[in-house]
């Protein structure tokens, strides 16, 4: 089951299983109590959130993963990120006012893609984490086997005939369609059906 929050400008999604949550990218610093009410709206609150992962490290993504933390949230990072998680700390440091605190991922989770699954799985979540590297190195997307992906800031399929050079976006959206899902997940955009594309 997947929960959508949104509470400022990035869809946030909490993955639900029947023996842990994963909470799906954060939104920008500064925003704590609006993901307060968000979480109070869904009937939700902290201890409902086990888990935390981002698919990428940009600031919209990440902003609240170290408070999340301080208040026993396990961060999950893909072999990939581990030399992204520091790629907003000086973005945050020219605004002290959010009292950003850098993640600390010294007690981080890493799995790989390949270990993914047995991850998910152990929590009662039915998918797999996978690399999309054309948004930027650290891209990950998550699909879930009840036909939901997750792609974070990967541009829309629709914009492959608008780019020249799009090999990378070309074989992410191949990556992603070979799941063959049902509906799309965008961080800033609504959902897409999918009806027979490609």
């Amino acid at each position: 089951m997947v929960t959508k929050l949104r509470y400022a400008n990035t869809n946030i999604y909490l993955l639900r299983g029947d023996k842990g949550n994963v909470l799906v990218d954060t939104d920008y610093a500064g925003t704590l109590m609006k993901f307060y009410k968000s979480l109070k709206a869904g009937d939700l609150t902290i201890k409902d959130i086990n888990y935390v992962m981002a698919t990428h490290y940009h600031p919209d993504h990440i902003g609240l993963v170290s408070e999340l933390m301080k208040q026993g949230v396990k961060l999950i990072l893909a072999d990939s990120q581990t030399g992204s998680v520091h790629y907003s700390d000086n973005i945050f440091a020219r605004e002290p006012v959010l009292g950003y605190e850098p993640i600390d991922e010294s007690s981080a989770i890493v799995i790989t893609s390949d270990e993914s699954r047995a991850f998910f799985k152990d929590l009662g979540i039915e998918g797999e984490m996978f690399y999309t590297p054309s948004h930027s190195e650290d891209s990950i997307s998550i699909s879930l086997d009840e036909g939901i992906c997750i792609v974070g800031d990967l541009e829309p399929y629709e914009y492959l005939a608008a780019y020249e050079d799009n090999e990378k976006l070309r074989a992410d959206w191949d990556k992603v369609l070979s799941y063959v899902p049902k509906v799309i997940c965008y961080a800033h955009a609504n959902e897409k059906e999918i009806n027979g594309w490609k």
